[in-house]
This record gives structure tokens, sequence and C-alpha cells, in this order.
């Protein structure tokens, strides 16, 4: 029997594809900063996101808070941190969350069967043990208090400019467009990054 979750919850399994307890720490996560604003889904750059890793939880946040790379309201930090910070342009608020440790808890089992399922060598009693262990978990982060989840503070937001559209040029080794800012200059001539040379002096 597939389990029930929250509508909203649904809509970002929908987007993401999957169910999973990252999944359901983003969800979880975006809501508690919206509940802190007190702020509802925009339509445009209202809201911007500052994410600190590229998990799943992201997911659950372009798809409950419309923040998405897209519009330009989706900020990626590579810190590898589940924090998410939440900033309103309209209130000059922001509320940072972080995930306390441990919620991605495993036994060595389950861990063992973890890695087994990573790697594509799970049996399929084995992918079903792994399945069951994340749905329990799934339902475990639903109905965890949020203090147990995260640490929420309310910080002073570093409001990012809103997204700008920039003139392209043509690259001049692959022909194609790139945008001004992001045009290197090689020989004297507009070049892509990955068509530019690569100069480094270790730094």
């Amino acid at each position: 029997m597939t389990a029930q979750y929250p509508q909203k919850l649904e809509e970002a399994i929908r987007f993401h594809g999957h169910v999973c307890p990252g999944l359901a720490i983003g969800y979880r996560a975006a809501k508690a900063a919206q509940a802190r604003l007190d702020v509802s889904r925009p339509e445009d750059e209202e809201l911007v996101a500052v994410v600190e890793s590229d998990g799943c939880g992201i997911d659950a946040v372009q798809a409950l808070l419309g923040c998405t790379l897209g519009k330009g309201n989706l900020i990626y930090q590579d810190h590898g941190k589940q924090v998410y910070t939440l900033i309103s342009r309209e209130r000059g608020r922001a509320v940072r969350v972080a995930a306390k440790p441990g919620l991605f808890k495993r036994t060595p089992e389950q861990e063992a069967v973890f890695q087994k399922y990573l790697s594509g060598e799970a049996s399929g009693e084995e992918r079903q043990a792994f399945q069951t262990f994340q749905e329990e978990r799934v339902k475990e982060l639903l109905e965890a208090d949020l203090d147990d989840l995260f640490t929420i503070t309310d910080v002073s937001p570093e409001v990012p400019e809103k997204a700008r559209i920039f003139k392209s040029v043509i690259c001049e080794q692959c022909g194609e467009p790139v945008m001004e800012p992001r045009a290197r200059v090689r020989d004297g001539k507009f070049a892509c990054i990955p068509c530019s040379e690569n100069y480094s002096r270790g730094w």
C-alpha cells in the first residue's frame, strides 16, 4: 500500500521523482522557513533561497517555494551542508534552517544494504528492505518535532540583486553564444569557458 503524504509533499515527490529522507528534510525545512517568515509561494523573485548543498532536499525547496535556478532566486553555495536560508525581499527578513546531526542515521546493517543498493548489487529482497527503511525514515521525519530536526535562526538578510539578462557574444572557437559576463578573451577574441585555455598557477 502506497503511503499517503501531504499535498505539497506529493507535489515535491512528483517533481523529484521519488520520496526519500533527503526530500522529506527539504520539505520540512521549506515549510518551517515559510511559516517563520509568514510568506506564500511567490510569482517572481519575492523570495530567495540560499541552499548549501546539492542534495535531494533542494527539489522540495524549488517545488514548494518557487525558488529555482531558472527564475534566478535559488542560490547554490557548495558547502556540503543541509542548511537552507530563505530571504523575503518584501519583508526585509531572512531565516536560516540548519539540519541537526543524525537525520540520516542508519544501523550498520542498513548501511550495508544502502551501499549495495547504490552500487547496484542489492538483491530483490535487499532492495525491498532498503525501500521499506526509506519509507519508515520519511514517516519519522514528517512526524518529528521541528526542534528535533533543525536549528532555526532569524538572520540579517544579505539580499542579492535580482537576476539580470545579459547580451550574448559569440565564442570564436565553437561558434556558440555565451552570456557576456561569462565570456573569456583568448588571443584577443571572445571564448566561452570550456574553449578558453586553463591558465593556472596553483590558485
